[in-house]
């Protein structure tokens, strides 16, 4: 599953990120793409028991794979 959150203001991303883990499967990795780093949705993450990989795009957006 692929979030493309660009154009968004937060805490917008933040919110649909967290919205679409709650559908993930066991096993899916969810893939957004944001224009800056999320740092406050790293902490949720945690707290929530997921691990993300975070890699910076040519563009200067983000992705973040999202996975257990």
């Amino acid at each position: 599953m692929i979030l493309d959150n660009r154009g968004l203001e937060p805490p917008q991303p933040m919110m649909r990120t967290l919205a679409a883990l709650e559908t993930l499967g066991e096993g899916e990795i969810l893939t957004i793409i944001n224009d800056r780093r999320p740092m406050f949705l790293y902490e949720q993450l945690e707290e929530l028991g997921y691990k993300q990989r975070t890699e910076q795009q040519n563009d200067g957006s983000f992705k973040i794979e999202i996975f257990r």
